[in-house]
């Protein structure tokens, strides 16, 4: 099989890296030659640190090396029998690079797109035969993430979307399958994590070390909100954040912070830029958390009731299966347990009542309770009971 990769960016490379151990002939392409020079050299530090570690030895080093050409040109990709393109986050540039690229493969090419928030159907508009066309989301980086989403568009055929399935397995890599809705499945549910938390600090309930310490500490995740939100970058958390906010026409379930924006616009990034919510570099004095248990409690209790109602609308519109949305949250972001697992856990008249007196207090939709829970709870069900609930 042939598999062409369009953007030799860290996502672009990983995915090429997959691709080409899995026993693919892959064709990575850019339009910058010294791009390709770097996504050639990191994989041989790649490979060669695998070697170190005794996970693979030289032969499988330089099979993988084997199976990837670098070419800088889309007219070298035109005997793929599938494209995955990772570029720029941009509508238009991407709707570009599909309708040349579409000039050049067969009829019978998957086109798809590793967009992590973008509309796939839009995307497809591009193409003459849009059925052809899916979002196939690695998480970075894809060579170590064992999750992938796959999103058919409302053009997608049948058959594309199982063949995609299918090859993605072949890959070892864990399928979760997601409607073409803003955020997919991760990066919508993901959002009060974030959110949530830095409503917390904005009204002065807490630092941001003692946010961060209690949902490590209480809930098991490795890395707190504010943690996490430095590591990805400020600038593009915010920016995802912004994006699903727009697309979900100005839901306030997903209204963005004014702190990280400031952040932002600042140039406090996170550890890229040696500031965020925390200060990087030598000699740092490193915040202590509030360790008051009471408080620690209700910071994670008002995060995770969050999560897991965002989860439960997931489910109640139908973006994806039960199963799939707790795959998603466990293995895309290494979550501790699946969200609707924890739901069950915690009971049904646990989540309803957090979440109405979230709105009791403060009267703002962002803490509507989701349907499907006040569902639940009237017929005294769970998410996975015998009678998986799929029938909202």
């Amino acid at each position: 099989m042939i598999v062409g990769v369009i953007g030799s960016g860290t996502m672009g490379s990983g995915i090429a890296q997959v691709a080409a151990t899995s026993g693919c002939e892959v064709k990575l392409f850019d339009t910058k030659q010294e791009a390709l020079d770097r996504s050639k050299q990191a994989l041989e530090k790649i490979l060669s640190r695998l070697i170190e570690k005794g996970r693979i030895d030289q032969a499988e080093k330089t099979r993988i090396q084997g199976n990837i050409s670098y070419v800088d040109s889309l007219k070298d990709l035109k005997d793929a029998d599938l494209t995955i393109e990772a570029i720029i986050e941009n509508l238009d540039i991407k709707k570009k690079v599909f309708s040349e690229l579409e000039t050049y493969v067969s009829e019978n090419t998957i086109i798809a797109s590793n967009t992590s928030s973008l509309s796939i159907a839009s995307i497809a508009s591009s193409l003459k035969k849009p059925e052809r066309c899916i979002g196939i989301h690695f998480f970075n980086p894809a060579p170590l993430m064992k999750l992938v989403e796959v999103i058919p568009a409302v053009q997608t055929s049948t058959q594309v979307t199982d063949k995609v399935v299918s090859i993605i397995k072949d890959w070892k890599k864990i399928v979760a399958l997601a409607k073409d809705t803003p955020g997919f499945i991760v990066n919508r549910v993901a959002r009060p994590f974030y959110g949530e938390a830095l409503r917390i600090y904005e009204e002065g309930l807490a630092d941001v070390a003692t946010i961060d310490w209690s949902l490590k500490t209480l809930g098991g995740f490795r890395m707190g909100p504010f943690e996490l939100m430095d590591f990805i970058g400020n600038d593009i958390n915010y920016t995802v954040t912004e994006t699903v906010f727009k697309a979900f026409y100005y839901d306030p379930r997903y209204k963005p912070s004014f702190t990280q924006k400031r952040l932002s616009e600042a140039g406090y990034l996170g550890r890229k830029s040696g500031k965020g919510y925390y200060e990087y570099g030598e000699n740092v004095i490193k915040q202590s958390p509030k360790e008051d248990k009471v408080l620690a409690q209700y910071i994670f209790d008002r995060v995770l009731v969050m999560l897991i109602n965002e989860a439960a609308d997931a489910l109640f519109w139908n973006i994806a299966s039960a199963e799939d949305i707790d795959i998603a949250m466990t293995k895309g972001v290494n979550y501790p347990k699946g969200l609707l697992t924890w739901a069950d856990e915690k009971g049904m008249d646990w989540c309803v009542n957090m979440l109405d007196n979230l709105y009791n207090e403060y009267h703002e939709d962002r803490y509507r309770c989701s349907p499907i829970l006040r569902k639940m709870v009237r017929e005294n069900r769970t998410f996975f009971n015998k009678k998986l609930v799929a029938d909202n």
